[in-house]
C-alpha cells in the first residue's frame, strides 16, 4: 500500500496535544518498518521541510507543498488529486480530512467537547471545528478514536459513524518519563522558574475547557493551610484566556501561583517530576497525556471526571467534580494530608498503571486499520 499521511501536526517545533500524538505515531510507525517495508510505502505531506521527523528512505518519502491558509483544500486537495501519485489511502491525524478526494480517507478524532461546551470557543474557530469535523467522519472509511470515551461520543452524536470508528489509546514516551529524572534536571527547572520546594502542577493549553478558573477557586480555599506551597500554571496561551489571570488578581493569588508560559518539551519530564500533585480539572479531556506522563513519573494526579481522564488514569488517580471548586479543593487536600506511606503507595499504583501504555502500540493499532482498507 502507498499510505499519505498529513504531517503538518507533527513537524512543529512547540508540539502539545494533536502535535505530540501525531509525532509519536509517525516516530513509532517508523520505528517498525522492518515488519512493513516491503509491504508499504509512505509519503508524508507538509507545508515546510521536516523538522524532527525521520529521515528520507526508499519507504518513506516527504512531499512539501507550501501554501498558507486552506492548505488542505488549496494546496493538499490538488496535489493529491492531479499530483501525478497514486495512493491507496490517505490519513489526516486530525479533524481535517481533505473533504473532496476519490482516494479512500482516515481521519482521528481528538474529541467532540465542542458539541457541548460551544461557548468556549470563538465563533469562528467553533463552526470551522463543527462542519468540518462532521464531514470528516462522513467521508472517512474509517474514523480513529483517541479513547473509548471519544468513539462513544462520535457514536452517540453520529450513529452512521458506528461501524467505521477504532480506539487506539495514547501513551507516553518511557525514555523521558519515569522515575529516573534526573533530581538535577529538576532543582534547575525550579530555579528558572522561581517555584521554590513543592508544587501543584498544572500543565496544558490556557483555554476555557481547563478549567483553570475552577482550580484557581479550589486553591484560594487551599492556599493558606499549605505553607509556602506553590500552584504553578504551565502552558502557553490558547484562546479566551484573559479571566483566568483576571481571577488570580480578584482572588489575590498573585503571590502563590506562578505562570510559566509554553514549557519546552525538554523541560517537561523535571516539571513533572518535580511536582507534589499534577492536577487537571478539565471539563472534558480527549485523552490527557500529561496526566498519564505524570503517573510514569510517580507524581499523584487529581483529575476531573469529566471525559477521557477517568478512563486514563483508572484507579491510580484521584477524581472530582469540574464544576465543583469544593470538589476540586477536596480531592487536592486529600494527597496533600496524605502520609508518607499512603502517598507512596499512590505513587506506586500510578507507576504500575501507567506501564500499560505504550506509543508502540498505538502505532501497531493505526497500521491495521490502514491495513483494514487494502
Amino acid at each position: 500500500m502507498i499510505i499519505g499521511i498529513d504531517g503538518n501536526e507533527a513537524n512543529v517545533k512547540n508540539r502539545v496535544g494533536v502535535n505530540q500524538y501525531a509525532f509519536e505515531v509517525l516516530w513509532n510507525i517508523y520505528k517498525l518498518s522492518d515488519e512493513w517495508k516491503g509491504r508499504h510505502k509512505f509519503v508524508i505531506y507538509l507545508r515546510d521541510e521536516p523538522l524532527g521527523l525521520p529521515k528520507r528512505t526508499d519507504f518513506w518519502e516527504y512531499r512539501v507543498v507550501p501554501g498558507g491558509g486552506l492548505w488542505i483544500i488549496k494546496q493538499l486537495t490538488p496535489k493529491l488529486m492531479w499530483g501525478g501519485e497514486k495512493l491507496d489511502i490517505f490519513w489526516s491525524p486530525d479533524h481535517y480530512a481533505p473533504p473532496f478526494l476519490t482516494i479512500p480517507r482516515i481521519c482521528s478524532i481528538m474529541d467532540l467537547g465542542y458539541l457541548k461546551f460551544s461557548e468556549q470557543f470563538n465563533f469562528k474557530d467553533y463552526w470551522q471545528l463543527r462542519l468540518w469535523s462532521a464531514w470528516s467522519l462522513i467521508v472517512s472509511k474509517r474514523i480513529i478514536a483517541i479513547s473509548q470515551t471519544t468513539a462513544d461520543d462520535i457514536v452517540r452524536h453520529y450513529p452512521f459513524a458506528s461501524k467505521k470508528v477504532k480506539v487506539t489509546l495514547l501513551a507516553y514516551n518511557k525514555d523521558k518519563y519515569n522515575t529516573n529524572v534526573s533530581q538535577s534536571d529538576v532543582r534547575r527547572v525550579k530555579d528558572k522558574y522561581t517555584m521554590g520546594s513543592d508544587y501543584l502542577l498544572f500543565l496544558s493549553t490556557l483555554k476555557p475547557s481547563k478549567n483553570i478558573e475552577g482550580l484557581l477557586k479550589a486553591w484560594k480555599m487551599l492556599e493558606g493551610d499549605f505553607g509556602e506551597l506553590k500552584l504553578v500554571i504551565a502552558g502557553k496561551k490558547g484562546w479566551l484566556f484573559e479571566s483566568v489571570f483576571e481571577t488570580v488578581v480578584r482572588l489575590n493569588l498573585e503571590d502563590r501561583v506562578i505562570f510559566t508560559g509554553f514549557i519546552p518539551e525538554s523541560e517537561k519530564p523535571a516539571l513533572l517530576a518535580g511536582a507534589k500533585i499534577f492536577v487537571m480539572p478539565s471539563f472534558w479531556e480527549g485523552f490527557g497525556l500529561d496526566a498519564l506522563s505524570s503517573l510514569a513519573c510517580g507524581v499523584p494526579v487529581v483529575v476531573s471526571n469529566s471525559g477521557s481522564l477517568p478512563e486514563v488514569v483508572g484507579d491510580a488517580g484521584i477524581k472530582v467534580k469540574a464544576i465543583n471548586a469544593t470538589s476540586i479543593a477536596r480531592g487536592i487536600r486529600k494527597v496533600l494530608e496524605m502520609d508518607k506511606i499512603s502517598y507512596n503507595k499512590l505513587s506506586k499504583r500510578g507507576i504500575r498503571y501507567a506501564k500499560e501504555f505504550s506509543w508502540e502500540k498505538t502505532a501497531r493499532e493505526t497500521l491495521e486499520v490502514f491495513e483494514s482498507l487494502k
